[in-house]
């Protein structure tokens, strides 16, 4: 099973980012648990300077923006 993190403040765009990759992961059939993690210790723990960030399987894959749906299926493509 993937672990995904959103991380960020709690803003629109990071509830967003959650809610794109929940649904993108179920449509492509994937074993995964989506959390979102608003604490400043997880920026600094995965050296993020702007949100939203995702993190799979604890490496930080994206940030600064909110993914697109294609993005999203690529990082489970492989």
């Amino acid at each position: 099973m993937k672990e995904i993190k959103v991380l960020g403040i709690g803003c629109a765009r990071c509830q967003d980012t959650a809610r794109l990759i929940e649904q993108v992961v179920g449509e492509m059939g994937v074993e995964a648990r989506v959390t979102k993690d608003t604490r400043p210790e997880a920026l600094v723990e995965y050296k993020v300077m702007s949100t939203p960030a995702v993190v799979i399987d604890d490496t930080l894959i994206h940030s600064g923006s909110m993914p697109k749906a294609e993005q999203v299926r690529q990082w489970f493509s492989d």
